[in-house]
């Protein structure tokens, strides 16, 4: 089987709901790694995003069996808002934006 090489890795940030010693349920943010290739993102995605107030700074294009509707990822250290995915077949692009004031 021949697959197109992901070159770049990035980290899914997930929120799963744990509970603390004495029952109270906690939102803790969890992270997982996964391939991915980056893209650039298009002039008229970018001024279309600019209208409704987003910032669009980086597209990846992941295997869709590998993102489960995290609403943020980490790449390079940096944390950024996903704000748009589109799925196609066996592949979804994630269109995603810098968190204000996240390193």
């Amino acid at each position: 089987v021949v697959q197109m090489r992901h070159n770049d890795v990035i980290h899914l940030v997930g929120i799963e709901i744990i509970e603390d010693e004495i029952g109270n349920q906690i939102k803790q943010e969890t992270e997982r790694q996964v391939f991915a290739n980056e893209m650039s993102v298009g002039q008229a995605e970018y001024y279309n995003a600019a209208v409704a107030g987003l910032r669009p700074e980086k597209r990846f294009e992941v295997y869709t069996f590998e993102y489960a509707d995290e609403r943020k990822l980490k790449h390079n250290g940096i944390k950024y808002q996903i704000i748009r995915t589109e799925t196609r077949g066996e592949k979804t692009r994630i269109t995603c934006e810098r968190v204000a004031g996240d390193g």
